[in-house]
């Protein structure tokens, strides 16, 4: 990877300068205070001018088909996250319609992924489920055919931005007697179909995700994705989007790893608390610990990177708020927090950061058998000892 600093061409600066000064006009005082208020980590109308102006069309195409080049495109990540713009509803919908144009058929791309980049077709994930954790291959929500069309009937933890989608993601289990990963069949399912209900949950850190029950929801078989059966060969691309198990290029211009937006809010963080330390030499020792973490985080990549950011957010937004006292604990717009409830925040927000796309205990699996060559982890009963 190239840590070299990148030299900007005329034109890529004037890009720049362009799309900041485009988000300072959408994305207002006003959208990120309602965004904090809801928790939803989305503002329709900031996503309309977006899709309007181009860019989400850009950044679903590559280069050579009118999309972003890869200097134009690390542009636009880091001042998206500069600008605190709602934003988590996209890489979401991008990464689902991408798989789409993979694996979709013609019909079915046709009616979806215009709407998709004009900004008007939202899609979530139906994922996980309410007892099955992180192994969505133990999928219990089922598929029946009948017909040409197919009755799904089960239940779906976590699909954020449902009430702010048009289509769900869906992993199915369409037969219970086969071998796991050989049972699962995607589908693109309209939100609005009769028997889908969508019940709001709020996690700690204040954000909204939801729970969705299916109940004899009827879907036609051209919105099923991939072969029947074939699911796991559908997912296995979008779980590595969702992971950061891409292939990487070598210019260094592609995004460190997931969950870098977040730890661009500590590293702001750490630049409100900095003046705020005092002259101790032990207080100093314990803030300087905390910014070589974070450099730490920033500088991880791929998997690695979704581990190291997760746990320095976690650790290090317990460090800041000891640190600065007891004020720290007030949350933000709170009369006399010391620092408008940054550190406070950002202690709620590492739970569920932990959480997203997977545990850090499943990462650390992966980490341990793809990368490291280990055998699988035993969960099982350790055997007792010989008498």
């Amino acid at each position: 990877m190239d840590f070299s600093r990148v030299e900007l061409s005329p034109e890529d600066r004037a890009f720049r300068d362009e799309l900041r000064a485009f988000l300072a006009r959408v994305v207002t005082d006003e959208v990120i205070a309602r965004d904090r208020e809801t928790g939803e980590n989305f503002d329709e109308g900031v996503h309309l001018a977006l899709a309007e102006a181009g860019y989400l069309a850009a950044e679903f195409h590559d280069e050579a088909h009118g999309g972003f080049s890869r200097v134009r495109r690390r542009i636009f990540e880091l001042e998206i996250g500069r600008a605190h713009t709602p934003w988590f509803h996209w890489p979401t919908t991008l990464m689902v319609a991408r798989t789409l144009d993979k694996f979709g058929s013609a019909e079915l791309k046709a009616e979806i992924l215009l709407k998709v980049l004009s900004g008007h077709c939202r899609l979530c994930l139906g994922y996980t489920e309410p007892e099955g954790g992180s192994d969505i291959a133990t999928c219990k929500t089922r598929a029946v055919r009948d017909g040409d069309e197919w009755i799904i009937n089960g239940s779906k933890m976590f699909t954020s931005n449902a009430h702010n989608a048009q289509f769900v993601f869906l992993i199915t289990n369409t037969d219970p007697d086969a071998p796991k990963h050989r049972n699962l069949t995607m589908f693109l399912v309209p939100l609005d179909s009769p028997g889908i209900e969508i019940q709001p949950l709020r996690t700690v850190d204040g954000d909204r995700t939801n729970i969705t029950y299916y109940s004899d929801v009827r879907v036609p078989d051209r919105y099923r994705v991939g072969e029947v059966n074939g699911g796991w060969k559908v997912l296995r691309d979008a779980l590595n989007a969702e992971h950061g198990t891409v292939e990487r290029g070598n210019d260094g211009l592609q995004k460190l790893a997931t969950m870098t937006e977040h730890v661009l809010l500590l590293a702001e963080e750490i630049d409100r608390a900095a003046p705020l330390i005092g002259d101790d030499d032990a207080v100093r020792y314990r803030f300087g610990r905390c910014v070589a973490r974070l450099e730490a985080a920033m500088s991880t990549s791929d998997m690695y990177g979704r581990v190291a950011i997760a746990q320095t957010l976690r650790e290090v937004s317990a460090e800041l708020m000891d640190l600065l006292g007891s004020s720290a604990a007030l949350p933000v717009g709170t009369p006399g927090g010391i620092d408008d409830g940054g550190a406070e925040y950002l202690f709620r927000l590492g739970g569920p950061t932990g959480i997203y796309g997977g545990t850090l205990e499943v990462f650390r699996n992966m980490i341990a058998e793809h990368a490291l060559g280990l055998g699988r982890p035993a969960y099982g009963q350790p055997a007792g000892r010989p008498a």
